[in-house]
């Protein structure tokens, strides 16, 4: 049974555009059904992370909204920070699932129990993972996955029942 969902964000829970306003303020596009069903999963008892190579206070707030406890930024090596939050929630590599779409999340996808990756992630990820998804980046790739692992860990009921 998957216990945590580790999150990437530029790529993953964005298209991946780094957009900057007038005055300099990044802005990111979020995808509300992959809030809704982050959301849920955290809400059914289950842990969920982020671990994204860039810092933004948009992603800061966005963890927060969801119910995010664990949130790392800036990270250049995602693998480790992955297995020292994995000793502090004492769980396994088999009840990890991870969802990356670039060079810089191989390690820690090749690491977890279950992985995945948007319809445009990289060749070389698309090739490492799992579960290469039908959504691309930021349009519903995290809702996709949380659905397909709700089915795997036979927990769809409790999942529907939170907004049925």
């Amino acid at each position: 049974m998957i216990k945590l969902i580790v999150l990437d964000v530029d790529g993953c829970l964005t298209s991946g555009d780094i957009i900057y306003s007038a005055s300099g303020e990044e802005i990111k596009h979020f995808n509300v059904k992959d809030g809704l069903a982050i959301s849920a999963w955290v809400k059914m008892g289950f842990h969920a992370a982020i671990i994204t190579g860039r810092e933004s206070k948009i992603v800061e707030k966005r963890a927060k909204e969801l119910g995010i406890k664990y949130l790392f930024q800036h990270v250049k090596d995602k693998e480790s920070v992955l297995k020292k939050l994995m000793e502090k929630l004492e769980v396994k590599s088999y009840e990890v699932a991870a969802i990356g779409d670039d060079l810089n999340d191989y390690k820690m996808l090749r690491y977890v129990g279950r992985s995945f990756t948007p319809k445009d992630g990289v060749k070389e990820i698309r090739e490492a993972v799992d579960t290469v998804l039908t959504a691309r980046g930021g349009e519903a790739a995290v809702r996709e996955m949380i659905d397909i692992l709700v089915d795997e860990n036979d927990t769809r009921d409790q999942f529907l029942s939170l907004w049925l």
